[in-house]
């Protein structure tokens, strides 16, 4: 390689950087992989780790992506400057593998956006969830403080008020409508 001049030396070691960049590619891609995972079984960590893994997948588009204008340049010049076809075909194969490490990083960014995405729909559905348990006891507890707010009102015209079973009337009136309203959201699978 040495005998076609020191150019040679420029696209061995860019060939080299270039190439380093696949077990990067791998890496990131089994980081993919767990975080797919790790999004499906709820863990709520999982967005920090994608947020995490995109930008490393941003570093290497930004770096891959300098190396693909230097090689195009390189390219131009090779044209211009009238370098062998044996070393025009040696950047050619780099210009390939740097355009494959550039699909695949972009393939990964694109991935990790879908995952972010949904990532977020689980979450959100998780807290539709939480939404409605918390409504439902609400309503649960609200019933209860109706029915105490109006006989304790003080209004002297109320017959249940000097009936000797209106007290206990009260009470049972507010637990059978907590233990309805506990019945219903539980078949509506609100609890």
């Amino acid at each position: 390689m040495l005998a076609l001049g020191p150019e040679a030396l420029i696209y061995r070691l860019l060939d080299t950087a270039v190439d380093t960049y696949f077990p990067v590619l791998d890496g990131l891609q089994v980081d993919k992989d767990g975080i797919e995972r790790q999004v499906f079984s709820g863990d709520t960590a999982a967005a920090e780790r994608i947020y995490l893994l995109s930008q490393e997948v941003i570093d290497v588009l930004h770096n891959s992506t300098h190396l693909n204008r230097l090689t195009q340049a390189l390219g131009n010049g090779a044209a211009k400057y009238a370098i062998p076809d044996d070393l025009r075909a040696y950047l050619d194969d780099v210009s390939d593998h740097l355009t494959r490490v550039l699909a695949e990083a972009g393939e990964l960014r694109e991935a990790l956006s879908q995952i972010l995405n949904v990532n977020s729909t689980l979450v959100a559905q998780r807290q539709n969830e939480d939404m409605k348990k918390i409504s439902g006891w609400a309503a649960i507890l609200f019933a209860p403080t109706l029915v105490g707010a109006i006989y304790g009102m003080n209004f002297d015209d109320m017959p249940e008020l000097h009936w000797a079973f209106g007290y206990p009337m009260a009470l049972g009136l507010m637990l059978s409508l907590g233990v309805v309203l506990y019945v219903v959201f539980r078949v509506k699978k609100w609890m």
